[in-house]
């Protein structure tokens, strides 16, 4: 039987690291066998000197080989196929694992004993018998040695079983299923096994898929084990490394509580929401040490050592049987000392360690400790998300419409999602008496507006020549206007106050206003742009801060913008004073800092500004990075934009687009379905008027195109749609909630899928708990669980012994219908 192989795989220089492709092995063959790979491999190595970089200066030579390697392609050994081809730990498709893993030995000294070390394991008689798939020299000549996993070992207890045989270092950052490997030329490969990159006969699939699933795990093991959990002994050693952090502070003997242990309980007392309450009285007692516990208690000390701070915090409880059986049931069930702690536990596990050792001022922790009651203040437990607690924003599709592929040609790699968005006020200003009916069937104009947030020196300035070539034609009619307007202002001031003095010329048509443009001047030139979009561009948001007038007009403005047949104006008793009510239509662009932009929006956070912009962002470089280079914007790249623009300018009256009309319910469905799955109100609201905004952004790359649609857009619009929503949880969504829930702590990451986090079966507490631990309201828990059913998320479990019709909610447990750990999807047969 012919051995099939397959292997997912980026095969370019400078690919995208979030992009990877399913090919045969001939592919990754190829590259390993290209002049190319090979040369930057020996750059790399120092073998060949690098063009440009002085190889006296060791500091540039070393930047450059960094720089070398970051370019090289590069594949995933775990998977075989991404959902999308996005190389994220949620694409990765549990069908296409490929039951192996590669040990990264990252010490040169370790190199050559563990060349012969995995020879001899793979010859022994024990579990590695036959594991050894691949031996290779990495970019920098040391090693990665790639095996087959033991049947029922997951990806992180092979690399720690397989290091301590070896006699390595075990690497914890080996372990994640989208890890990727830059590749390297053919002549570092040592030993490559006919089985490497291979499908396994689909018996021995079944049998490793099970012996996944009899542990509690999904089809290619992932999830929490249950206790019950496989044993594996490797050199009569079965113990594998512990991340429970423990303290070394207070005796912890003879039945004693230590010190830390003391106060991190309380910590978690305060995590938990219960500070102040009453946690040892009957009635409360069992639900109270279950959310301590869910808070994070379990993850910072054992059991016997939870028991004893439980005979001192819970004095009454701990001699009722139910608590004992409690704290059992619950570390056998949800206790993992090999998971990664969150954060929130981290911090607490630092607080109590520093109080223990009596460091009080150095954390700013304020203990007052009477009658063994600690409290501390609740702001060093509310951490903020942080840069690396974020994911990625969403990769860009690599297949772009015509439109949006010729404006961001001449753009780096870096900055192309901020100028893909950055295009559509601009191109969206030539539109005039044109209009789309939305799904709810309200006509919109294409209103559209895009604020970019990045830090200091991001790049901002990237998304600013393709505006100016866009806007080329309308800048040219706008000069012409502007110098008839000032040669009639220079006119009127020659004549007398008496004199007659001609009226203000028409067709006075000037769409590109300044961005220091007053109240009344924005209200003038909107009346004198016959029904077209005025625009502006700013180098900085608060230049917004002239349209204020006598109150927040320019918050009013970018509200209304937005608005079908929205009235706008002022009235004013003096004759030379503008009179006018106008229809605002306004798109712009504006660039700030992430900060500042979170600070100007601050005040009106629910009052409808940020639901309306589009944003986006631009990545933090790493320092030392080359700097980006940009293509040259020459007569070519006007005269691919021409008939694009021509377009625009031609379209008139109501435009059907079926297809953007289509993919506007679809991703309706979408956002909805999260929402549901997730419970999050703030994303759920955003994502309405970003619906609208993709909506209008597929009607103006489909007028563009001469109303024609393209296969591309639906992909790239629904990507717009995401990355929009993902920078408005990342950069507003904490602020919001707080806005809308003042007593509610700030989220520590972005909507999660709530189903996914629940077990297979389950009860109605264990939902509400989790509600409760993402901070959400415990009273929803049984609307959405009524909801969850409807939609057949979810199926309802009777209780046992109970006869005739079970009314509460509350009395019925639950099995997953989806998301499951298993992996299974269970289908319901219609009545």
């Amino acid at each position: 039987m012919k051995i099939v192989h397959v292997v997912a795989i980026n095969p370019y220089r400078k690919g995208n690291k979030g992009k990877v492709f399913s090919y045969n092995i001939d592919t990754y063959d190829k590259v390993i066998e290209s002049a190319a790979v090979k040369k930057m491999i020996q750059q790399i190595r120092g073998e060949l000197p690098i063009d440009g970089v002085d190889l006296n200066d060791a500091q540039a030579v070393k930047k450059a080989q960094e720089r070398l390697k970051s370019e090289l392609p590069f594949f995933c050994p775990h998977y075989g196929m991404f959902k999308n081809n996005v190389r994220r730990q949620e694409n990765a498709l549990p069908e296409s694992f490929l039951f192996q893993t590669i040990i990264d030995v990252d010490d040169k000294e370790y190199v050559e004993k563990a060349i012969e070390k995995a020879r001899e394991l793979n010859c022994s008689s024990g579990i590695w018998n036959g594991s050894l798939l691949h031996l290779c020299y990495s970019a920098r000549k040391k090693l990665h040695i790639g095996i087959r996993m033991p049947v029922g070992m997951t990806i992180e207890e092979t690399q720690k079983a397989y290091c301590e045989a070896l006699g390595v270092p075990y690497d914890e950052s080996c372990i994640t299923p989208e890890r990727m490997i830059f590749l390297t030329d053919k002549d570092s490969e040592i030993y490559r096994s006919k089985m490497w990159c291979a499908v396994l006969p689909e018996s021995e699939i079944q049998a490793r898929r099970k012996a996944f699933l009899d542990r509690g795990l999904t089809v290619d093991g992932r999830g929490d084990a249950k206790v019950n959990s496989l044993q594996f002994t490797v050199n009569s050693n079965s113990n594998v490394q512990n991340n429970r952090l423990s303290g070394n502070y207070g005796s912890g003997e003879l039945g004693e509580a230590s010190e830390k242990n003391l106060i991190a309980f309380d910590l978690f007392v305060q995590s938990a929401g219960l500070e102040g309450m009453a946690i040892d009285t009957v009635g409360s007692r069992h639900s109270s040490l279950l959310a301590i516990m869910s808070a994070g208690a379990s993850r910072v000390m054992s059991e016997e050592e939870l028991m004893k701070v439980v005979r001192t915090k819970m004095p009454s409880y701990y001699q009722e049987d139910d608590c004992h059986q409690l704290i059992h049931d619950f570390y056998a069930k949800y206790a993992d000392s090999c998971k990664p702690m969150s954060r929130d536990v981290i911090r607490v596990n630092a607080l109590a360690e520093k109080q223990a050792s009596r460091q009080v001022n150095s954390l700013q922790l304020k203990v007052e400790r009477a009658d063994g009651n600690h409290t501390v203040q609740s702001s060093y437990l509310q951490v903020q998300s942080t840069e690396e607690d974020y994911p990625e924003p969403p990769a860009m599709p690599e297949k772009l419409p015509k439109l949006v592929e010729l404006l961001i040609s001449r753009t780096p790699e870096i900055y192309k999602p901020a100028v893909a968005h950055a295009i559509f006020p601009p191109l969206a200003t030539h539109l005039w008496q044109t209009s789309f009916r939305y799904i709810d069937n309200v006509v919109h104009e294409a209103t559209l507006s895009t604020c970019l947030l990045a830090g200091t020196g991001a790049g901002k300035s990237s998304v600013n020549k393709p505006i100016s070539y866009i806007m080329e034609d309308i800048r040219k009619r706008d000069a012409e206007n502007l110098k008839r307007e000032k040669e009639w202002k220079e006119e009127m001031t020659r004549k007398g106050a008496n004199k007659d003095k001609r009226k203000r010329p028409d067709n006075l048509v000037i769409q590109e206003i300044d961005a220091d443009m007053t109240n009344p001047a924005f209200v003038m030139r909107t009346a004198e742009a016959q029904g077209r979009f005025l625009y502006t561009s700013l180098n900085e948001l608060d230049q917004f801060d002239a349209l204020k007038g006598t109150g927040n007009q320019h918050f009013r403005i970018m509200c209304l913008a937005s608005d079908s047949d929205n009235q706008y104006g002022q009235t004013r008793v003096g004759t030379q004073s503008v009179t006018e009510r106008v229809t605002i239509r306004f798109n712009w662009n504006a660039s700030t800092t992430i900060q500042k932009g979170q600070r100007y929006f601050s005040k009106v956070l629910t009052d409808g500004p940020i639901s309306r912009i589009n944003f986006c962002t631009i990545p933090e470089r790493e320092i030392g990075d080359e700097m980006p280079v940009f293509g040259d914007y020459d007569d070519a790249y006007r005269e691919g934009l021409k008939p694009y623009i021509e377009n625009l300018n031609n379209a008139r009256g109501l435009i059907d687009c079926p297809e953007a009309f289509q993919l506007a319910l679809r991703l309706k469905d979408e956002n909805a379905e999260f929402s549901r799955l997730s419970q999050d109100r703030v994303y759920e609201n955003l994502s309405f008027r970003a619906n609208v905004i993709a909506y209008l952004k597929a009607c103006v790359l489909y007028v563009a195109n001469g109303c024609k649609w393209e296969p591309e857009i639906d992909e790239f619009i629904r990507w717009s749609e995401r990355y929009d929503l993902y920078c408005k949880m990342r950069f507003f969504g904490d602020a919001i909630k707080r806005a809308n829930f003042s007593n509610e702590k700030s989220s520590k990451r972005g909507p999660a899928n709530l189903l996914q986090q629940l077990p297979d079966i389950f009860n109605f507490q264990q939902a509400e708990y989790l509600r409760s631990q993402l901070g959400m309201d415990k009273k929803g828990t049984p609307s959405m669980l009524r909801n969850w059913v409807n939609r057949n998320y979810i199926r309802k479990i009777p209780p046992k012994g109970v006869t005739g019709d079970v009314i509460s909610i509350q009395l019925f447990s639950f099995e997953k219908l989806r998301n499951r750990k298993d992996g299974k999807e269970v289908k319901i047969l219609e009545s």
